[in-house]
């Protein structure tokens, strides 16, 4: 498929959309002319190298990032409008390696309220969702590294988003731990939404073969650009 001219997606209702988007620095563009949308509901799994633009693409439509030209629109307005309704999960878990899970949780949910938003959950039903016990005193600079994804994804699942993003989920994981993991994101797509409406996935590795249960859609990303889009074995 020629990476020319940019690849568009399908016309459903969109969670998030790129129109056009390119990403600059200096000399280097991350991202160069993208066009994609993701429909609200789907999960999409968004593969490359190191260097494809695919965290880019993720910080961008996070509203951490602001596109060089063209535009992001996350859930029909731009992306820092609506950041209560979106989560984003770096490969980095984020979290304090001197608390406990729990600790940790707690004190990013007293973050969010400060911020005025209401969207934060239990802390405590995070923790279990994800499989962890609220009660564990080990702090998570203990934990494997499993445990530590599971302990960060609660950090972002307690705000209940609608669209979630998460940024090499995978990394440092054995293979029983991310079979774990995808487990754990098919149920939250299961998630009822207050008000109506259906949970939005989107992550990005390098590692096919792991993500493929979680894939309707499949974007494949090189030097800033969407080369192929394809709807996988759940779409």
């Amino acid at each position: 498929m020629s990476t020319a001219a940019p690849i568009r997606s399908e016309t459903a209702a969109a969670a998030a959309s790129l129109d056009s988007v390119s990403k600059i620095y200096g000399a280097f563009a991350a991202l160069r002319n993208v066009t994609t949308s993701f429909p609200a509901g789907s999960s999409t799994v968004i593969l490359g190298e190191n260097g494809a633009g695919k965290s880019t693409m993720l910080r961008v439509l996070a509203g951490l990032i602001t596109p060089t030209r063209g535009k992001a629109i996350v859930f029909g307005g731009p992306p820092h409008l609506h950041r209560h309704r979106v989560a984003y999960m770096s490969h980095s878990t984020m979290l304090y390696d001197e608390l406990t899970a729990m600790e940790n949780l707690t004190y990013f949910a007293t973050l969010h309220r400060g911020d005025g938003c209401a969207c934060v959950g239990s802390p405590e039903m995070a923790l279990r969702a994800v499989g962890l016990d609220p009660a564990l005193t080990r702090p998570v600079g203990q934990y494997s590294q499993g445990m530590r994804q599971r302990a960060s994804l609660a950090r972002v699942l307690q705000t209940d988003p609608e669209l979630l993003l998460l940024d090499e989920p995978f990394s440092n994981l054995d293979v029983k731990s991310a079979g774990q993991l995808v487990e754990l994101l098919a149920d939250f797509r299961t998630w009822p939404v207050p008000g109506g409406g259906s949970r939005t996935l989107i992550l990005t590795t390098h590692q096919a073969s792991l993500a493929e249960p979680l894939a309707d859609r499949t974007l494949t990303m090189r030097q800033g650009q969407i080369v192929d889009l394809s709807t996988g074995t759940n779409g």
